[in-house]
């Protein structure tokens, strides 16, 4: 074997082990709370945050790795969740539809509903969605996933819109149709990436008024600040401009399915559209300058950023909501999450949980190449969502027995 064959193959294995991050080693998330007695009562019942987090040992201590499995293959040994699909019909013609899935098991005593909202482009039918929402159904809750608005392809658009960054309205809807079915239950929202930025946007605005059957929520690799996210996906650095082009690539495609509805000539002279600038946009913000902002109204794309930045609204929110992240999302950078560690720093009932790996919704753990079947991020929120549910029973005894 040649010198020149044998120094190719050493710079490959280099190249490889860097990027496999594969002396890294497991690590307890750190913990970011003001309320000591908040990060007890969610200790108690959700002991996982304060035990290290393991990911499969070959490739899951790479960001990269983990958030590229999660995209392809999503879960391993996916369940499909039998559910009702439910249709409403909104005050601006669009037909919005959500998945309700009953509790498959019937021992607990609580009523307690998760609201799920999926990540950017994602529905019920997203395989990550659908272990997730098995898996808390297996743990006595019943669950209902918004589907966004235009992504699934079975159903219709009827209103020249599709969902955004930041409308939340959705959301409300949804859940407000949820406490009109079952008034008596207690809801926790749970948002991944996109609708992690949602339900903490929607948290904390004014303008609405939530329904008093929330009780918490949980916001999973949300980014936080839209302008901020958008000047570093830009970015070549840690192949980001790569997934901006795969997230551009889901948005348009949404666009164009509906195009018949969202570009119609009607629709095109009232919002000023161009279609040919919507099909040549070869990045998010050029997209959303062609499309987006026009069709919601605002003079500028960073305008429409700013408003749909969950970061903008934190310091409204009033409820007990827990964050999760992790330093090596290459989706969302370090840097970006300084917001989120300054606010739970400083707020009551806020934990944030900042693990060292698993990229952007990922958190594959255990086995040397094939990771153990459900994630330490499922195993996690749904013990979470047991600390809230508690940390809220503890707070109406005391409430109830005139402790302040």
């Amino acid at each position: 074997m040649s010198t020149a064959l044998l120094a190719l193959i050493a710079v490959f294995l280099c190249i490889l082990f860097r990027l496999l991050n594969v002396n890294s080693h497991a690590e307890k998330p750190a913990l970011f709370c003001k309320d000591r007695n908040f990060l007890e009562t969610v200790s108690k019942i959700s002991s996982v945050v304060q035990q290290p987090y393991t990911p499969t040992r070959l490739w899951g201590f790479s960001g990269h790795v983990q958030s590229v499995v999660h995209s392809i293959l999503g879960r391993l040994k996916c369940p499909w969740p039998i559910g009702e699909r439910c249709f409403l019909h909104l005050p601006d013609g669009s037909t919005l539809t959500y998945d309700l899935y009953q509790p498959l098991n019937q021992t607990f005593e609580d009523d307690v509903t998760l609201a799920v909202c999926p990540g950017i482009g994602n529905t019920s039918e997203s395989v990550y969605i659908r272990t997730f929402v098995h898996y808390a159904q297996c743990h006595g809750y019943r669950c209902v996933v918004l589907n966004h608005l235009g992504a699934l392809s079975s159903v219709a658009v009827t209103a020249p819109r599709v969902f955004t960054y930041g409308h939340t309205d959705d959301f409300h809807y949804m859940v407000c149709n949820l406490v009109s079915r079952y008034p008596n239950t207690e809801i926790v929202a749970v948002g991944f990436s996109l609708g992690g930025n949602l339900v903490t946007k929607y948290f904390g605005e004014t303008d609405k008024i939530l329904p008093a059957n929330i009780i918490g929520g949980i916001s999973i690799c949300q980014g936080y600040c839209a302008i901020d996210g958008s000047s570093y996906l830009l970015n070549w650095q840690n192949f980001r401009r790569v997934y901006l082009y795969v997230i551009t690539e889901t948005m348009k495609s949404i666009i164009l399915r509906h195009r018949s509805v969202l570009l119609s000539e009607n629709v095109k002279k009232m919002f000023g559209l161009n279609e040919r600038d919507i099909v040549a946009a070869a990045t998010l913000p050029e997209l959303d300058e062609a499309y987006t902002r026009k069709v919601h109204n605002f003079k500028s794309v960073n305008e429409m950023y700013r408003w749909s930045s969950s970061k903008y609204y934190l310091h409204n929110i009033k409820l007990p909501m827990v964050f999760i992240n992790a330093r090596d999302d290459p989706i969302v950078p370090e840097n970006m999450l300084e917001p989120i560690r300054e606010f739970a720093s400083n707020h009551p009932k806020i934990l944030y949980v900042e693990t060292a790996h698993g990229g952007h919704l990922g958190f594959y753990e255990g086995g040397f190449i094939h990771p153990n079947p459900v994630t330490w991020l499922d195993r996690t929120v749904v013990g979470l969502i047991g600390s809230l549910v508690y940390a809220h029973s503890e707070s109406k005894l005391k409430f109830s027995a005139g402790v302040h």
